[in-house]
């Protein structure tokens, strides 16, 4: 097993070491590999990460990510900062991101339709109802719901909600930085891209 990648996790997430001399590509391999030889230990898990040991840009953790969710049952919740508080950060994201995820799920229990997941570029969701999506919507992904969007995590993508004409649904994201809105017939784009927090 390569030694690029370890993993360092406590109860409420995972840092990782990442080699800051291999090319990303491989990197990227090795994150995979150990995270697939890992899947039995968190299997089905809902973590916060970190990185430590390597500079990484806002695309290189955005693929790290999607690899890991990607290849595994495990859900990143938000990306903390590496520090001697880490831990106590995370227990604090990790359980504010449960209770919001409980809250909405008994609001909607029985009313609407349910993703788990992070959507990719040119993935699109559609529903008749109100959908909850646990995950991040990424550029280029699309959600259409006849009722209210709930997305527990960012949305960066396109979102339309009240598609069947109504304009009091809603679309609620605990990270909103969205390409483009619409609920019913109007229509909301993002001119100025925001600066993304590394912190939750």
């Amino acid at each position: 097993m390569s030694q690029s990648v370890m993993i360092k996790s406590n109860k409420y997430g995972i840092n990782l070491v990442l080699d800051p001399n291999i090319p990303f590509v491989e990197l990227l391999k090795d994150v995979i590999e150990k995270f697939k030889a890992s899947e039995k230990f968190f299997k089905n898990a809902e973590l916060a990460i970190s990185f430590e040991g390597r500079k990484l840009s806002e695309e290189e953790e955005n693929r790290i990510i999607e690899a890991i969710t990607e290849n595994t049952t495990i859900q990143i919740l938000c990306i903390v900062q590496n520090g001697s508080e880490q831990e106590a950060v995370m227990k604090q994201q990790i359980e504010y991101y449960q209770a919001v995820q409980q809250q909405f799920m008994n609001a909607n229990t029985g009313s609407g339709d349910f993703y788990r997941g992070t959507l990719r570029s040119g993935q699109v969701i559609e529903s008749e109802s109100s959908v909850t999506i646990i995950g991040d919507v990424n550029p280029g992904a699309k959600i259409i719901s006849q009722g209210n969007i709930v997305i527990l995590g960012a949305l960066k993508g396109n979102a339309h909600a009240g598609s069947a004409g109504d304009r009091n649904c809603f679309i609620f994201a605990l990270d909103m930085n969205p390409i483009q809105i619409q609920i019913g017939d109007l229509i909301a784009k993002s001119r100025i891209k925001k600066k993304r927090e590394n912190i939750c």
